[in-house]
This record gives structure tokens, sequence and C-alpha cells, in this order.
């Protein structure tokens, strides 16, 4: 049954922002301005990811939520660094894509609700999207704060887990009693899905698919205790939400790592995988995108509703590739119910929208090779790049079993300004050998002259 309230416009007419989480919200925007640069990015995840999405400020009709007021700080304060302090290394290509699919996914969606109030709303998500990648970009200058956010991210996942685990047992969500949120846990079919302040189907992905750096961070002696600390509160997470997609990112995240040895045979394994989906496909007598109503890792699942949502699409091309639907809720059971990122994306920005959210990861991924194969022969720093790459595929798996709004959407603009700072930064001894080659050679052929 679709929800009476699935239509455009509606939300809260009054603020719903608690005192506390608001006293919070006011410490850490004060943090964000007065720390140094490469300190604000601390207060800024850690209230991100604590303050739940439904504390919301409502001033003048204007809907305010504490994500969104944590993203226009960050962007107040980017506005006193001058151009180029901006983004160190530069507007990347990484950059560009997020700026282009934000930009039309916004005009898509302008194109399909016309009006003034839609140009609120729409001008709203655009400073959630493109805004929230900006700031991530701007409050991760370089590679020390780089680590540092990796660090941040890890102690998340310890006071996020932690709690998890005591209400997949005790059945209460302990942040009920401060934070706003449900006290009881959600329960499908007999199954527990513990919350947090993330919800049941957004925490477990996103401990699952930052495993891999917490890896990386265990290399690093110094910082041994807290990448622990990280993997046991992400795999706290992934286990105590108890869902099919929170396990599907954790299992992407060691298929990554475990291609380690192949890392330079992926053009072969890649191709591999081709054929492979090619061949299942002539010989299923289903679609071989119906695999996916197969998965249920808990006995909770609804993979089925899944793979229809693909199936409708694909079936249904016609109807949304200009500029998306809004009439894919008509399309079947619980067809309202975008549990797949990709399908989102493509449904509500039409194809040219789903084509540059692809060229975010396409150029992510091409950037992270070629850094890779800059600082191969340091086996550290390869492993590095591998660890992000691997990252970055477990947030490609997650994304088809569940939507990236709210704190994934920012946990996946944290990866992707890490990408681009670390990219740029191991580039950078390549660009100076070049001038230095180039410079002899000229000074050898002035001597010769």
């Amino acid at each position: 049954m679709v929800p009476q309230n699935f239509r455009f416009g509606g939300g809260a007419g009054d603020s719903t922002i608690l005192p506390l989480m608001a006293l919070f919200l006011l410490i850490a925007s004060l943090l964000i301005i007065v720390l140094p640069r490469q300190k604000a990015i601390v207060p800024f995840l850690l209230a991100f990811f604590f303050v739940p999405a439904s504390q919301t400020v409502v001033l003048g009709g204007l809907h305010f939520s504490a994500l969104r007021i944590l993203v226009l700080v960050a962007l107040a304060r980017r506005l006193t660094f001058s151009r180029r302090d901006k983004y160190p290394g530069g507007f990347t290509a990484v950059d560009q894509a997020v700026a282009l699919w934000s930009v039309s996914a916004l005009i898509a969606f302008l194109l399909q609700f016309p009006g003034t109030a839609a140009l609120i709303q729409g001008l709203g998500t655009l400073a959630d999207t493109l805004g929230g990648y900006l700031a991530a970009r701007f409050l991760i200058p370089d590679g020390q704060t780089m680590r540092r956010t990796i660090k941040v991210l890890a102690l998340i996942c310890v006071i996020q887990g932690v709690p998890m685990i005591i209400e997949q047992v005790g059945h209460v969500n302990v942040f009920g009693y401060f934070t706003g949120v449900r006290l009881a846990p959600t329960i499908r079919n007999g199954s527990v899905r513990a919350s947090g302040t993330m919800g049941a189907l957004t925490a477990g992905p996103f401990g699952g698919v930052f495993i891999p750096l917490f890896l990386w961070l265990w290399k690093e002696r110094k910082s041994r205790m807290i990448a622990f600390a990280g993997l046991a509160g992400a795999l706290a997470m992934v286990i105590a939400s108890n869902s099919s997609t929170s396990q599907m990112a954790l299992g992407g995240s060691l298929v990554g790592l475990a291609f380690w040895r192949l890392r330079k045979k992926m053009r072969q394994v890649r191709f591999t995988l081709v054929c492979t989906l090619v061949g299942l496909h002539m010989y299923m007598k289903a679609p071989v995108w119906a695999l996916i109503g197969r998965i249920d890792l808990t006995g909770s699942s609804s993979g089925y509703q899944r793979f229809i949502m693909v199936d409708m699409t694909i079936k249904h091309f016609t109807e949304w590739w200009l500029m998306g639907t809004p009439d894919y809720i008509n399309w079947g059971w619980d067809s309202y119910d975008l549990c797949n990122q990709f399908v989102a994306v493509a449904l509500t920005g039409g194809l040219l929208t789903l084509i540059f959210y692809i060229m975010v990861f396409t150029r992510s991924f091409r950037a992270i090779g070629v850094a890779r194969k800059a600082v191969e022969r340091d086996r550290a720093q390869e492993w590095f790049f591998w660890c992000f790459g691997s990252t970055l595929f477990a947030t490609q798996v997650a994304h088809w079993g569940i939507n990236y709004v709210g704190v994934l959407l920012m946990s996946l603009f944290v990866l992707l300004a890490m990408i681009s700072v670390a990219t740029s930064e191991a580039m950078r001894p390549t660009a100076r050998s070049v001038e230095t080659q180039d410079e002899e050679q000229l000074a050898i052929a002035g001597s010769a002259a």
C-alpha cells in the first residue's frame, strides 16, 4: 500500500529538534568555525552521524534539518578562504562528476515539478548533495586530515556499534533516551534490526563499507588501537542491523581485499566477470538481475522487491529516460520504495543524471588505479590505494540494496573527498619528477648549444 504522504511537498509545520540536540548542534557548529581547518572535520562528522535526520528547524516555512545546518555552516566557513586554498590540488575530475550529477538531478526535478515550491525544495536538496560534497571536500584538504577522518569514522563505528549490540540483545535503543529516535527496535519477520541513530538499513552498510580503511589503519603502528576498535564497531553494526544489505556491504569489502594479489590483472578480471554475467543471462530462464531476488542472508530480507524494481526500471525505460518520472509508484507492489540507489537516481533524474552518477565511480576508480601504478614500487602505498578501491567497491555493492540519502550520502561524499585528496597527493611527486627531467634536458641542450 502506497503511503498517504507520498506526494510532493509536505513536511513538519514546526521545529522538531530536541533541546539537547539543539545544544549539541550549536556546539558542533561553533567548533567547525573556530577550530583549525584540519581539525574542523571532527565535530562536523561527529554531529552529522549522531544527530538524527528527523531533528529539524523550521524558519519561515523553510526546513533546515540538522544535517543541512552543518553543511551550511561548513560552506559559510569555506567562503572565508581564497579560491586556491579551498581545494588544494585543484578541482578534480571526481569533483566535476559530482557537480554534474547534482545539477542534472536538480534540473530533472524542476522539469517534473515546475513551480516555486519545487524550486525551494530542489535548492534544499542541492545544498544536501553538491553542498554536502563541497563541505566534505573543503574540510579534508590534505593527507593528514584524511588520516584523522578515518580515525573519526572508526570512533563513530565504536559509539554506534556498542549500543546497537545492546539494542539487539536487550531490545532497547539507548539513543532513544536523548536523541528522539524510537526506544523500541525495528522487528521484521521476528528478527530484531538494531538502528542506533542512523536506522537499521543505514547503520549496517555504513560500518561494512569502511572496514578496508580500518584494516589499512591497522598497518599504522600508532593507530592500531583505534583501528581495532573501529573494526569491532563496524562488525557490530553489520551484525546488529541484521539486514542482507549490511552483510553484502561487508562481503563487498572482503571480496575487494581478496583481489589484492590480482591487482595487476584487473582488466582480465573485469572481462571475465562481464563474460560470466552475459553467459548467465543467456543460460538462465529469467534475466540475470533476477539473482537479486534470491538474496536473503537473514531470513527477513526483501530481495524479490529489489529485483522487481530493477526489472520494472528496465522495462519502463521509455517512461523515465528523458528526465525521470514520478509514475513509478504505479508500477507494482511496493514500487514506491526505491531501495536501490542506481534505480533511485534513474527514476528521479533520467538517463543523463544516471550517466553522471556512474561517472562519479568510474572516475574515482580510474584515479585510484592511476595513483596505485604511480606508487607501484612502494607496497605500503599500493595497499593504501587498494583499500580505498575496496571501500568504493563495497559502496557500489551496498547501492543495490538501499538508496543513499542523509548520512549514507555524506559517508559517500567523505569517501570521494578522501580519494580526491589521496590521489592528488600521490601524483604530485610524479609531476615534480617530470618537471625536473624537463629542466635537466633543457640544461643539457643549453650546454650543448
